[in-house]
């Protein structure tokens, strides 16, 4: 059993190596630093390019949805993107917010940070911004954010309850949150959760789809709603890699599966910030 810190440091040298490729490359495998597949990226990516603010640069066709499709975005709000990479989320949701609002990328890899960067002084944009840190501990004050996105990232965080308090924190009372991730239906073979490429890649990281929701809800968040949800069908070769053929048809009769789902919640309005003190609207 890997701990969170060793977790922590395989995620960021994969995509340390995946900030350093185009997106050619990363599509053609599965967590972009090592070859396996052809067909994974179209399996689980949806497409962008017809979003207002898509830029090709930022785009590392990593994503297993379209949170910034969904997520209510208004002019002048404040919108904070989880596990930020090369931008791309951002850039749409600056798109959504205008001049007058503000987009903080966050993300704990250097190197998706400093390519970021680089795209955005390339597009001159003054009102977005990218900060390295972690999800589990965001560097952003409490009650900063109107809305919360996150593209197929929060699966690789170790431990997801922290991350989601995390994001109750920074949220502003009132505030929302719309996450695209992956969940487990079933249990998948040891092999595939343990195994460091498929972890990287989005599926092994995933927990119970019903597991995840309770997160949300014990943590006090309403109007939760999953606006979208897809079956993603990892492929055979992909599978073999690591498991027989016998193995293989196990897990396809097993019923076990993974999906990937965007997530909707509000915060509460009258949310307290602590046990004392409540936050003004």
């Amino acid at each position: 059993m890997q701990t969170a810190e060793e977790i922590k440091t395989m995620v960021k040298d994969q995509y340390s190596k995946i900030a350093l490729q185009d997106k050619q490359t990363n599509e053609s495998s599965c967590c972009g630093a090592t070859a396996c597949c052809t067909e994974v990226s179209s399996i689980m990516a949806d497409d962008y390019k017809d979003l207002k603010g898509y830029n090709p640069e930022a785009d590392l066709g990593l994503g297993c949805g379209l949170p910034t499709q969904f997520a209510k975005i208004k002019k002048g709000d404040v919108v904070i993107d989880l596990g930020s990479g090369a931008g791309n989320d951002c850039f749409i949701a600056r798109a959504e917010t205008g001049e007058t609002g503000k987009v903080i990328g966050i993300d704990m890899t250097e190197a998706m940070i400093n390519r970021a960067r680089v795209n955005t002084e390339k597009l001159n944009y003054h009102n977005v911004e990218f900060r390295l840190g972690e999800i589990e501990s965001m560097p952003v004050p409490s009650n900063a954010a109107d809305v919360i996105v996150s593209n197929c990232v929060l699966n690789l965080v170790p431990d997801k309850r922290k991350a989601f308090q995390e994001i109750h924190r920074v949220l502003k009372p009132g505030g929302h949150f719309s996450i695209s991730d992956i969940v487990i239906s079933g249990k998948l073979p040891e092999k595939v959760m343990q195994t460091a490429e498929l972890y990287a890649g989005c599926v092994s990281g995933g927990i119970p789809k019903d597991e995840y929701m309770n997160i949300i809800k014990e943590l006090g968040f309403e109007n939760i709603t999953i606006q979208k949800e897809k079956r993603v069908t990892v492929p055979d070769d992909v599978l073999a890699n690591y498991l027989s053929a016998d193995e293989i048809q196990q897990y396809k009769d097993s019923g076990a599966g993974v999906f990937s789902i965007t997530v909707y919640a509000d915060k509460k309005k009258d949310e307290c910030c602590d046990k004392t003190t409540c936050c003004q609207n």
